[in-house]
């Protein structure tokens, strides 16, 4: 109730509700589906259309995200961006998946889940409590409309009611908990050798004749993209040089139009309240909050009558206390009421959309003014006065230089001289892959238009962060080529190499498991096969330092029998070749009670996982997922 929302605006609210405006859902994100007419369709989901601007926007949108949390860990030429697609393909054919599911079942986010949902998140915060400016403010600067964010807000929430109700439901039994036991648990002893790749490759050898064969047999994957260089120039608010504080008649002025909301502490009213919910009758609700009021006025303790009979949880066992309430914070029909009230009076029973209430001003702390003559008031002010000018400044600067970006369209030395800034050049930039002022998405797509790369006009101004422009021109291109073989030569020929070492150590290996099944000894006959012999011994599932291949691989293979081992060959993560041998398996203890209770809740979420996944993949059985045409690229210039 209204405890319960005012505690969780207060605590502390889960990372990823931190980052609600810049990160995506688990499974599902904020933007909206839309668009036709000429725009082809990239996927379908159930009876919507995922068209191709729609993929273009969330991609930016969340490449702009990545490129952000990397910072300068960020590797354009490491960045896999077909694998980043698809990835943010699925995730969008996932969400409208879900989303239509759960409205055709009938999950719905009302307006007080709503509020209670956004009220806990900090970004939407003031001094700890939801603030409906600075929530406007903070959408309004990612370009989003009240309405349409708390529409997408109540489908997520709905989708998250539909997940919560699988999670929330798997349970896991004793027998289970025993086998996960026993299993992770385990002991496996094992000896495997190593055939080095590094001892095959110095032997390896290829023609010049494979090599031009592999050319062309990978001609059209050794294409190198097309390229730009841009030059341009950046207009930052923050560059731009400080005003001189002002006289005081200026700061005068500021301050009397500022001192309400600025300078200026609410009211605040130490308030407690009991609860009646309303229920299927009404009347009998009001009549229950009726004699509640009646014992209050007769002298019981309003702290004693709460706590025995308000239906708040929240408040209830602190004698219905509120804690202190400013203006904005409660519903409209409570704050009537209490800012009404003389301190110790008590109101109601009134009907606010929570139910019946009792409301008793406990305390009051009236508003206070800052004085002008405050240091600190002074200095506050000199920095807004400041701050406004730089706007002001910034803005002026920013018309002048669209114009002159325009106007200059064969250079942006003339746009440079006029505002006094310097012309820069990026580093080279692919499509959707770029450094710099070249990650942004919108300076990337500015990048690739026609006028751009035909070296024939500067860019409109491009905003690159708060209070950034930057208007860019071509300085260089590439266009797409085919690598010709001298260029690709060396690396042809390493590949070459590595797989013909690669099919000489599988060769050895098959050899040596087949004498080891034959029955030869295996330290002898490894020896004699010039592998390396590892001993690791008795491991476990998860066991730090062994690789991950050959743990999965040993706990795989059947049980051996006594005096007889489980052989397998294998290819470990760092490439070189392996033959395992699995000479024993040691069974754990059974566990003390205490180790089943901790491992019961680690095991009832892995299980959970699993339920949603297979509830998905049902879901996907109803609303049919179909890619229809893998999303394009952008659209090659014209020469």
């Amino acid at each position: 109730m209204l405890q319960q929302i005012r505690d969780r605006t207060s605590g502390l609210v889960a990372g990823f509700i931190v980052a609600l405006l810049v990160v995506p859902f688990a499974f599902f994100g904020i933007e909206t589906f839309s668009g036709g007419g000429g725009d082809p369709v990239v996927a379908k989901v159930g009876k919507q259309k995922i068209h191709q601007s729609q993929f273009d926007n969330t991609y930016e949108q969340r490449f702009r995200q990545y490129v952000s949390l990397m910072g300068e860990g960020f590797k354009p030429e490491e960045f896999n961006k077909a694998s980043f697609r698809k990835l943010v393909l699925d995730d969008m054919t996932q969400e409208a998946m879900l989303r239509q599911f759960a409205d055709k079942n009938g999950y719905r986010a009302n307006n007080a889940v709503l509020f209670d949902y956004l009220s806990r998140i900090p970004a939407f915060q003031k001094e700890g409590k939801f603030d409906t400016e600075t929530y406007r403010s903070m959408l309004s600067r990612q370009g989003l409309q009240p309405e349409g964010f708390e529409e997408q807000i109540r489908n997520s929430i709905a989708i998250e009611q539909m997940r919560g109700g699988v999670l929330e439901t798997a349970f896991v039994t004793d027998a289970d908990v025993q086998q996960a036991w026993r299993l992770a648990m385990q002991d496996r002893v094992v000896e495997y050798a190593v055939f080095d790749n590094a001892r095959y490759l110095a032997q390896a050898s290829v023609s010049e004749e494979q090599v031009k064969a592999r050319y062309e047999q990978k001609k059209a994957e050794l294409m190198a993209p097309e390229r730009i260089r841009l030059a341009y120039v950046e207009l930052s608010q923050e560059a731009l040089a400080k005003s001189a504080a002002p006289g005081q008649d200026v700061l005068k002025a500021i301050y009397d139009a500022e001192k309400a909301s600025r300078f200026t502490t609410q009211e605040q009213r130490k308030a407690s309240h009991i609860l009646v919910n309303i229920g299927a009758d009404k009347a009998a609700s009001k009549k229950k909050a009726e004699g509640l009021a009646a014992q209050v006025k007769g002298g019981a303790s309003f702290a004693d009558v709460a706590r025995a009979s308000s239906d708040d949880t929240g408040s209830k066992d602190k004698g219905g206390d509120l804690g202190w309430v400013k203006r904005g914070q409660m519903p409209e029909s409570f704050e009537k009421e209490l800012f009404d009230l003389k301190s110790g009076e008590v109101a109601g029973p009134i009907e606010t959309e929570f139910g019946w209430q009792l409301i008793r001003l406990d305390e009051l702390k009236a508003s206070v003014t800052r004085p002008l003559a405050d240091p600190e008031v002074q200095q506050e002010l000199v920095t807004l006065y400041q701050n406004r000018e730089l706007q002001k400044r910034f803005q002026e600067l920013a018309e002048k230089l669209e114009t002159l970006a325009f106007e200059n369209n064969a250079s942006l030395d003339p746009v440079a001289k006029e505002l006094g800034l310097q012309v820069q050049t990026t580093d080279w930039v692919t499509r959707g892959v770029g450094a710099g002022i070249a990650a942004n998405p919108a300076v990337m797509q500015a990048a690739f238009l026609p006028e751009v790369l035909n070296g024939t006009e500067n860019s409109k101004p491009i905003s690159v962060g708060d209070s950034k422009l930057v208007v860019v021109r071509k300085a260089e291109y590439q266009p797409a080529r085919q690598r010709p073989l001298a260029e690709v030569a060396d690396g042809l020929r390493e590949e070459l190499r590595a797989e013909v070492a690669k099919t000489q150590a599988q060769a050895d290996a098959r050899k040596l498991l087949a004498e080891l099944r034959a029955g030869k000894p295996l330290t002898e006959t490894v020896a004699a096969a010039g592998a390396e012999l590892r001993q690791p011994g008795a491991i476990k599932r998860i066991q730090q330092g062994e690789d991950p291949v050959l743990l999965q691989t040993v706990f795989k293979l059947p049980r051996p029998a006594a005096g007889k081992p489980q052989y397998s060959e294998i290819v470990l993560g760092s490439g070189n070749v392996a033959v395992l041998a699995l000479t024993e398996v040691r069974d754990p203890t059974p566990p003390s009670a205490q180790e089943l209770t901790q491992l019961r809740p680690r095991l009832r979420e892995m299980q959970a996982g699993a339920e949603f996944t297979a509830y998905q993949k049902a879901i996907g059985e109803k609303v049919a997922i179909k890619i229809v045409n893998p999303p394009a690229e952008a659209p090659a210039p014209v020469e």
